[in-house]
């Protein structure tokens, strides 16, 4: 499905993405995949940022069209300028104060599109004393508490790939605004910016734990509490294979029904509320799943209420029966990924193209969108 004949609840919704990194490509995916109409503007030249790649592996891009501009030329500038004053929504990622520079600021449009929604996604925000530092996902999850909390006991904190503040935190925090200011947009017909930063996402995020320590239910120090690992009916085991199985037993009535299962002594479980056995609980877990292969505890627990699953790569989540009769991944121009969501009962999304080369089928959308054709230089329309 192209960005010019979508589905899905956001169709006819036209967004303007200007090219980035991680989490603001996302957030245009998302929005693409429920129907919207993205026009991704990038560089001529590759920035020089991120993880190289080529472009069909750069998923975050499917759905989209693209049109590869050079800001420092006037007539690009207009282009884009014009791009704008039609989309509903803007996307952008850069330090504070470089769309202002650009003539592309949302002030800057107040006038001539007052409905725009403007989304600024960076990492420490557009104000405070680090709005205009440069970052990744790990130095904004470190400054809000939550790269403190995950890792081992005794050991250094542990990167979680880059799922919490970049695509947590990030994206899905600035889709969250956008539909929420589309919503209001209905009643007041007026736009607004939208000021989404990771530190603000990530913090959001924990908002539970804040509880937690705030009642005294968490330790605030790494591995040595329930859902970090510490607690042993909540951790991840070695199997006889070398394979893992993730044991999430927290509440007695799943551990009783492992212990039914498994043979394991019910009472041992049951007295793991006891900080002070967990580590001869731990010791014991240990042992017994290391008595079977993975796949051999799967057929003995996995459907049953006792919480447990098994620790799968990449390839073998696309082929686990849930996942297949869920159709959650699906294969697109060779490659397989996750298939859109949520799922809507009448709206439903449709199934995107492939991520575009750079150019590509931006012009003929700009077009579509009412940009004359004397307003697209011979540069932009040809690529």
């Amino acid at each position: 499905m192209s960005a010019s004949a979508s589905s899905g609840p956001l169709a006819g919704i036209k967004v303007v993405e200007f090219a980035g990194i991680g989490p603001g490509p996302l957030c245009g995916m998302l929005l693409a995949d429920m129907g919207a109409q993205v026009l991704l503007l990038e560089r001529k030249e590759p920035a020089g940022l991120g993880i190289a790649r080529a472009r069909k592996f750069d998923l975050s891009h499917r759905g989209k069209a693209s049109l590869a501009l050079d800001l420092k030329r006037a007539a690009d500038v207009q282009l884009a300028r014009l791009l704008v004053n039609k989309a509903d929504v803007v996307i952008e990622g850069f330090r504070p104060g470089t769309m202002e520079r650009l003539g592309l600021g949302p002030e800057q449009f107040q006038a001539s599109n007052p409905g725009l929604i403007y989304g600024r996604l960076t990492g420490f925000g557009q104000f405070g004393p680090l709005a205009k530092v440069a970052g990744h996902d790990m130095n904004y999850i470190s400054l809000t508490g939550a790269l403190n909390a995950i890792g081992r006991r005794g050991q250094p904190s542990t990167p979680p790939l880059n799922l919490v503040g970049d695509y947590a935190g990030g994206s899905m925090l600035l889709a969250q605004g956008i539909l929420a200011a589309l919503i209001e947009r209905g009643q007041s017909g007026l736009g607004q910016t939208i000021d989404a930063a990771m530190v603000d996402g990530v913090s959001l995020l924990l908002t539970p734990y804040h509880g937690l320590l705030a009642a005294g239910l968490w330790s605030g120090a790494r591995g040595e509490n329930i859902l970090d690992g510490g607690a042993p009916f909540y951790d991840v085991y070695a199997c006889a294979d070398g394979r893992q199985i993730a044991f999430a037993a927290i509440e007695p009535k799943f551990r009783q029904r492992f212990a039914a299962l498994s043979g394991f002594p019910e009472d041992l479980l049951l007295a793991g509320d006891d900080k002070a056995r967990w580590p001869a609980l731990r010791k014991e877990l240990t042992k017994l799943f290391l008595q079977r292969e993975r796949d051999e505890w799967c057929r003995l627990l996995e459907g049953e209420d006792a919480c447990v699953s098994p620790v799968l790569t990449a390839d073998e989540a696309a082929r686990h029966p849930h996942m297949k009769a869920r159709q959650i991944f699906m294969e697109s121009n060779g490659i397989t990924q996750p298939a859109p969501a949520p799922r809507f009962s009448r709206s439903a999304c449709a199934r995107p193209a492939a991520p575009p080369n750079a150019g590509e089928g931006g012009a003929a959308l700009a077009r579509r969108w009412g940009i004359p054709d004397e307003a697209i230089p011979q540069t932009v329309a040809s690529n």
